[in-house]
C-alpha cells in the first residue's frame, strides 16, 4: 500500500473509501470492504481517502492506534492506495473542491463509500446528500453503508474509547473486529523487575492516544514472529513509584528473557483482571505478577 500520486490510478480508475478511520473498526472496515468489492467487481483500485491530526488534537479524541498499525489493518482488506494528507492541507476546500480535487482529479474516483454521518468541506459544509449532487455530473457513484451495531448500539470510535478507560476489553475487541493492539517501542525501565524475578518490557503510551483503565491485564506479546502470554500492568506502579511519575505499560513475559530494548513488539490486550493497587510489600507484589502470568498462560492454554 503506497500513498496516491496525482495520477496512480488513472488507467484502472479508484472505488474509494472515505473517512478518518481511527480504530478501523467493524464500521470502517464495512465501509472499505465495501470499496474492496466494488473495485474488485469494476477492475479498479481499492483507495482510501483519510486525513491526518496532530496527536495533541482534541478534534477526534486519544487515538486508537498508531499510523503503522492503522495502515496495517486497511491493507489486510485490501486497499492497494491511499491518500493522507494532514488536516490542515485540506480542511479549507470547500465542498465542490473536495469532490473535484481529491475524489475525480486525485483518485480518478468511479465509486466513493461512507457513512451515513460523513461529512466533507470547510466547516464540515457537505454531508452525504450533498456529496451524491456533486458526484453525479462527473459520474461518480456514491454509496452509502450501513453503520455497524454491538449489543444493539451503534459501534463508534467513541464508544470504543469508553470501553477501553472501563477496562471492558471484550466490548473493546469485540467492536474493533479484532484484539486492541499497541506497537510503541521498548523503553529503559528501572530494572526492578529484573532483581524481583520478572523482567518487564516497557512500553510508553504517546501523549493524544487513548489509555486503557489502570490495571493488571491478560495480553499476549509478539516476538520475532511468534506470540507469548503476557501479563500487562498500566499505570503508576504505586507500590514502587515514590517520584510522581506517569503511567507505564509493564509486560511481564513469562516463556522470554531477551532484549527487546528499542523494538517495537505488537502487544495484544484480552482480559481486564484486577486494578492497579499498593503492595505493603515487594513479595507480594511479585506473588501477584506471578499469578497474573499464570492466568495468561492459562487463558491462551485454553484457546489452544
Amino acid at each position: 500500500m503506497q500513498a496516491l500520486e496525482a495520477d496512480l490510478t488513472a488507467s484502472r480508475g479508484s472505488s474509494v473509501a472515505l473517512g478518518f478511520f481511527d480504530g478501523v473498526h467493524l464500521g470502517h472496515q464495512a465501509v472499505i470492504r465495501a470499496a474492496a468489492e466494488d473495485a474488485a467487481q469494476n477492475g479498479c483500485s481499492t483507495a482510501v481517502f483519510t486525513f491526518q491530526l496532530p496527536l495533541n488534537s482534541t478534534m477526534k479524541g486519544g487515538r486508537l492506534q498508531s499510523e503503522a498499525e492503522k495502515h496495517r489493518v486497511m491493507a489486510q482488506l485490501g486497499v492497494e492506495h491511499y491518500m493522507e494528507p494532514p488536516f490542515e492541507d485540506v480542511c479549507g476546500f470547500s465542498p465542490e473542491e473536495f469532490v473535484e480535487k481529491i475524489l475525480h482529479r486525485g483518485f480518478k474516483a468511479r465509486a466513493v463509500f461512507c457513512g451515513d454521518n460523513f461529512t466533507f468541506g470547510k466547516k464540515a459544509a457537505g454531508n452525504v446528500e450533498m456529496l451524491r449532487e456533486l458526484c453525479a455530473p462527473l459520474g461518480i457513484r456514491v454509496q452509502v453503508v450501513p453503520m455497524a451495531t454491538y449489543e444493539g448500539q451503534l459501534v463508534s470510535s467513541t464508544r470504543i474509547r469508553a470501553a477501553l478507560a472501563g477496562g471492558d476489553i471484550p466490548a473493546v475487541n469485540a467492536m474493533l473486529g479484532r484484539p486492541y493492539r499497541i506497537d510503541f517501542a521498548v523503553r529503559h525501565g528501572k530494572g526492578l523487575g529484573r532483581t524481583l524475578g520478572f523482567p518487564t518490557i516497557n512500553q510508553i503510551y504517546p501523549t493524544g492516544f487513548a489509555e486503557p483503565k489502570y490495571g493488571i491485564y491478560i495480553t499476549r506479546v509478539k516476538v520475532n514472529g511468534q506470540w507469548y502470554a503476557g501479563a500487562t500492568g498500566f499505570g503508576t506502579r504505586p507500590t514502587v513509584n515514590t517520584t510522581g511519575e506517569g503511567a507505564t505499560c509493564e509486560t511481564f513475559i513469562p516463556d522470554f528473557s531477551s532484549q527487546l530494548y528499542g523494538e517495537e513488539p505488537e502487544l495484544e490486550f484480552y482480559e481486564y483482571i484486577a486494578p492497579s493497587r499498593k503492595f505493603d510489600t515487594l513479595e507480594e507484589l511479585t506473588a501477584c505478577v506471578n499469578d497474573a502470568a499464570a492466568k495468561a498462560k492459562a487463558y491462551f492454554a485454553a484457546r489452544g
